[in-house]
């Protein structure tokens, strides 16, 4: 770290890191004495980056808060961590490749061309979503709102095209998917419900507080909420498993599981009971259709398609 400018940027980043650093502590992690530090902060400053320096015994130096820095600065393997995490967000579908081809055309001329060597060698074992990326701003309300405990108001828009106001005390948030889910008590109507934040039109905090929900687990609660959305058939079947080796391979989103004398009692709603056959099967576990009687014909003929395969 011997040239100054170096030790200017390092001192930079120090402060965003730490946000205040005694005159010792920069001196001691730059290398030189405190006056040269106090040198450094001017040059901060006349960069026009707002290094504010304390005074007396508990002195020290700090950016000004709520000031807006300029593009972050990253060591190589930082660069490559946040482009790995945005790689692996995009197929997730959170909506990164704006933000992934900014930070492509900032990196040095050598460590771009290696990170466009692995996003064009790079596969995947995860099938690819289709993003449903909320209103950032919504977001950030709902997030600060289950942190504070505060009640929000709401403009939502259901699955149906449907516009509604309401009150929700929002007890957490769940990425599933592709997609962002709100859970919490709907004043509405009374009850705990799940909400998709990308169908939130707005957010807005209120000054109503509301009592800690204790130990509510929002992931379940949204899991469970999203394997109860109605669909054209209701589905029984008795797996002839173990509870644990079922609830390994089946996500809760999928199928309510429980223990039966006989194995273990899948319910579940399917769109296509063609579908549901393929599950089954690719289970590999012996399996008896309680309902509908119609899963028994699908399986039938799901049978009579491999076997002709053959």
């Amino acid at each position: 770290m011997s040239h100054p400018t170096t030790r200017v940027l390092t001192m930079l980043e120090l402060l965003q890191a730490r946000r205040e650093l005694t005159g010792r502590e920069l001196a001691d992690a730059l290398g030189v004495d405190e006056r040269t530090v106090r040198r450094y902060a001017l040059r901060l400053a006349d960069l026009g980056i707002p290094v504010e320096a304390r005074r007396g015994r508990y002195g020290g130096y700090r950016l000004l808060p709520g000031y807006k820095l300029p593009p972050l600065m990253f060591t190589e393997d930082e660069a490559v961590a946040v482009v790995l995490a945005l790689l692996v967000g995009g197929r997730l579908g959170v909506g990164t490749d704006g933000a992934l081809e900014k930070i492509h055309r900032v990196l040095p001329a050598s460590l771009r061309d290696r990170v466009a060597a692995l996003r064009e060698t790079l596969g995947f074992t995860l099938a690819p979503r289709e993003a449903a990326v909320p209103d950032a701003s919504a977001l950030l309300v709902l997030a600060a709102a289950a942190r504070d405990r505060r009640r929000v108001r709401l403009r939502y828009r259901s699955w149906r095209g449907e516009d509604s106001e309401r009150e929700l005390d929002t007890y957490g948030l769940v990425f599933h998917s592709g997609r962002w889910y709100a859970s919490g008590l709907d004043h509405r109507r009374g009850e705990v419900r799940t909400f998709r934040v990308d169908r939130v039109a707005a957010a807005e905090p209120l000054p109503v507080t509301f009592a800690d929900p204790g130990e509510f687990d929002v992931v379940a609660h949204v899991t469970g909420s999203l394997a109860s959305v109605p669909y054209a058939h209701e589905v029984e079947v008795v797996l002839d498993t173990t509870l644990a080796e079922a609830r390994r391979r089946l996500p809760p989103t999928m199928a309510q599981l429980s223990e039966v004398p006989e194995g273990v009692l899948l319910r579940a709603r399917a769109e296509r009971l063609d579908g549901m056959a393929q599950m089954l099967a690719g289970l590999g576990w012996p399996f008896t259709v309680r309902t509908p009687p119609e899963l028994r014909g699908a399986v039938r003929e799901l049978g009579e398609r491999l076997l002709r395969s053959n």
